[in-house]
């Protein structure tokens, strides 16, 4: 880690955008020690294994009809800032017209921003499916990455069976790849609601509506992937679900407020939110129903039903 390295690539930050992305990619690489990808005898296999286990146990629990992507990586730190700076990049391009009447200052300050928020994720994120919202062409494949230093790093501090956590984190992304194909029309759903609020956020204005609308949908993906682990994942994991939970509530201030900022806290919430929603659902009828979710964008539940899951039930049986 080089921290001076990283303030000059913020300092150097050029160009006609408001951020530099390429500055942002490189102080954050160099703010962030990219960890080894050293692998043991075994271990790649090990990966595509438990990515091909879960695959066939998803479906058969959902009967979804989905395949994993093409693009299966395990990274490190650097490999996942670079994969995904041109994923931000794309989705903050419509902001980028404003400048004010310093534009210098401003792109300093805003590619500083941006280079703490991709080594921050950078070093925590474990795993990720990647839809390629906002894409360039519709042909661009999806992705589904694997940090392997954030994954040994968090299974030491869980005081967890390392492989055995892999597992867990290759099946917890792999019921996302479910969802996506189960609902081919869910990457255009998000990508509009994405690009109305992102659109109006740009002409100064804020389309509340929009925002609820993506909140409500990426509730309903947290919560549906949550109710396929429980039902697809070949072993216990109350015990890492209870050390995870320990884990988050044990940040320090400074930490918790860094991911209240950056918006985890609200994908913590979707994820309990849309369980407790799926759970209810299952309960008083069953997984069949539960994913009727997917058969359109109109059997999504509103943030009333993700509340009252009786009411959304009711709707969808009519």
């Amino acid at each position: 880690m080089n921290l001076y390295r990283s303030a000059r690539a913020v300092a150097g930050a050029s160009g006609d955008s408001v951020i530099d992305w390429q500055s942002a990619a490189d102080g954050a690489k160099a703010a962030t020690e990219p960890g080894s990808l050293d692998l043991g005898p075994g271990e790649r296999e090990a990966y595509a294994r438990d990515v091909r286990d879960a695959r066939a146990a998803v479906r058969s629990i959902s009967g979804a009809d989905f395949d994993v992507p093409e693009t299966i990586e395990i990274q490190n730190r650097h490999h996942w800032i670079d994969a995904n700076v041109e994923t931000f990049e794309r989705v903050m391009g419509a902001l980028e017209t404003h400048t004010g009447a310093f534009p210098g200052v401003a792109r300093t300050i805003n590619t500083g921003t941006m280079t703490v928020l991709l080594s921050f994720l950078g070093r925590n994120v474990l795993g990720q499916y990647d839809p390629l919202l906002l894409a360039e062409t519709p042909d661009d494949d999806h992705a589904l990455y694997f940090v392997r230093p954030n994954i040994l790093r968090a299974a030491e501090a869980l005081d967890v069976d390392a492989d055995r956590f892999r597992r867990w984190i290759a099946f917890h992304e792999v019921t996302h790849a479910a969802e996506f194909g189960a609902a081919p029309w869910l990457s255009t759903h998000l990508e509009t609601r994405m690009r109305d609020g992102i659109a109006d956020l740009s002409a100064g204005s804020f389309n509340r509506e929009a925002f609820r609308e993506l909140d409500a949908a990426m509730t309903v993906v947290e919560g549906y992937a949550e109710l396929l682990m429980d039902h697809a994942f070949d072993d216990e994991y109350e015990d890492l679900r209870r050390k995870l939970d320990a884990r988050r509530q044990g940040r320090g201030p400074l930490q918790k407020l860094f991911r209240r900022l950056l918006g985890l806290g609200l994908k913590e919430r979707q994820y309990e939110r849309g369980k407790n929603f799926f759970e209810q659902v299952a309960a008083v009828r069953d997984l069949k129903t539960a994913s009727r979710v997917w058969d359109h964008p109109d059997n999504l539940p509103t943030h009333e039903e993700l509340d009252a899951p009786g009411l959304w039930v009711r709707r969808i049986e009519r």
